[in-house]
């Protein structure tokens, strides 16, 4: 999957690849085989949180190709007094430890966008 913050966060850390940013382009290349197959370079998976077995949705556009995560489907059901989203396919149960990264990823990148000196 991916999430807006995850890839706000991953751009801080290094340049996107076929991105501009502060005036420069990034580009990554790569080949499709002869079974129409290609590589999605390992920092472009890693920017966009896309992870082996992710389902992805190709467009064409203006003569240019994109590539998008497929978003995961949910359904809203309430518990409690909330509503929340389950997702419809059963997903994988994050462990602490990558919850803890995740947390403490996205607390880095924030610091990061708002400076250093920033109450945490």
């Amino acid at each position: 999957g991916l999430s807006n913050t995850r890839t706000r966060h991953a751009f801080d850390q290094w340049p996107l690849p076929n991105a501009t940013r502060n005036g420069t382009n990034y580009t990554m290349e790569t080949a499709i085989d002869k079974a129409g197959r290609l590589v999605v370079p390992k920092a472009v998976r890693e920017a966009s949180g896309l992870v082996p077995g992710a389902r992805v949705r190709f467009r064409v556009r203006d003569g240019l190709i994109e590539i998008e995560p497929v978003p995961m489907e949910v359904s809203l059901e309430r518990r409690g007094s909330v509503v929340v989203a389950v997702p419809r396919k059963g997903q994988a149960v994050l462990a602490a430890a990558e919850v803890e990264e995740t947390t403490a990823n996205l607390r880095t990148g924030r610091r990061a966008a708002i400076g250093p000196d920033a109450a945490r």
